[in-house]
């Protein structure tokens, strides 16, 4: 068992390399204001406030640490760490802390909890295991971009190869090579410049629409995309650069062109693109600024357009028939559509048979003459 150590908590303090914390664009220069105040927005740190002033301070979980002159920063337990600082200095956010914690804070609570347990280590690569597992594949799992960022971090900073790290997490199913992939065509992209994360519309960074669709054949063929088991670190072609930037401006949208993300949800919205981006017609009008919805219409072919149509009419048909008995009240009007309807059905279902029989014919007349 590794031993810990009560170490004040003045002398502790929040690790800025944390993929978490990056995932909400916290900058190395950035205030310790803008660092609290992110837990504080994005990571439910009032919760655990509460737990801390209802329950006390949970010690038998030490958080980790590396020494750092005179402090430590904390690499594990930045949570703990934003709550207990929180309620001995409620100063350190510009928010306004809930009064049913600050009234249960005593003078017991704050001396118990001004100096925590922590285990120090000597460096990250010590406990990458340890932390790997917990939030990339374990109980406390990050997002899909922190989770990125720490594999790359470790996979490129101590050069573990990715199928270590991945059997080190309990992962089964190439995950962290495919989030690996991800974050450098991220990175590949920031670098090249033709889209950097200064650039990205929202405060965070939605990772998984860009994890998620180069798993897609028409994106990851937009892209050229290498396959992710080179573990390359440029794994777009340098021709296709303009298509990347092209790309994450779509996901994410472009605080320099005052451009808004056209992917709002992973589905329908993401299955839309990768559609599209398989039909000139329908990348060519994307291009031009055109709404995906009208784009994925460009891009379908006839034959899926008709089917689909041609199916929804029958469900919608059967809905009504079911409630019949129930909503019809005696309209002549209705009467009147459902007249139409049948008409319109009867017209279908004459020219369908008619050309169906015409290509009967002519496969069998086909096979007569071979």
């Amino acid at each position: 068992m590794i031993d810990s150590s009560k170490i004040e908590i003045s002398q502790l303090r929040l690790d800025y390399k944390n993929p978490r914390l990056s995932e909400f664009g916290l900058k190395p220069n950035d205030s310790e204001e803008r660092a609290y105040t992110i837990l504080w927005d994005e990571m439910a740190v009032d919760e655990l406030m509460y737990s801390i002033v209802s329950n006390g301070y949970w010690e038998y979980e030490p958080v980790i640490a590396i020494q750092n002159n005179e402090d430590y920063i904390v690499i594990e337990g930045n949570r703990r760490l934003a709550a207990v600082k929180l309620l001995h200095n409620p100063s350190l956010i510009d928010r306004k802390i809930p009064s049913h914690i600050l009234e249960k804070v005593t003078p017991g609570l704050l001396a118990e909890t001004n100096s925590i347990p922590v285990i120090v280590v000597k460096e990250r690569k010590d406990v990458w295991k340890y932390i790997g597992f917990k939030h990339v594949n374990g109980p406390a799992k990050w997002g899909s971009y922190a989770k990125a960022r720490y594999i790359a971090e470790i996979h490129n900073n101590y050069n573990i190869p990715l199928d270590v790290i991945a059997y080190q997490i309990g992962d089964t199913n190439k995950t962290a090579q495919k989030l690996y992939q991800g974050l450098m065509i991220l990175d590949q992209a920031n670098k090249s410049g033709v889209y950097t994360f200064e650039d990205i519309q929202s405060n965070r960074i939605y990772f998984s629409h860009l994890y998620t669709g180069i798993q897609r054949e028409g994106i990851r063929n937009f892209l050229n995309l290498k396959e992710a088991t080179e573990e390359s670190k440029t794994p777009v072609p340098e021709e296709n650069l303009k298509n990347l930037g092209e790309l994450l401006e779509w996901l994410f949208g472009s605080k320099r062109n005052d451009t808004q993300p056209i992917i709002k949800s992973q589905n329908p919205d993401l299955k839309y693109l990768d559609e599209v981006l398989q039909s000139k017609e329908g990348t060519f009008a994307l291009r031009a600024g055109e709404p995906l919805t009208y784009c994925h219409e460009l891009s379908r072919s006839s034959d899926a357009i008709f089917e689909e149509n041609l199916l929804t009419a029958k469900r919608s048909l059967q809905k009504s028939r079911a409630h019949l008995s129930t909503g019809y009240k005696g309209e002549e009007s209705l009467i009147k559509v459902a007249g139409s309807v049948a008409a319109l059905a009867d017209d279908l279902y004459r020219e369908m048979e008619t050309l169906f029989k015409a290509r009967k014919d002519s496969a069998r007349d086909s096979r007569m003459t071979e």
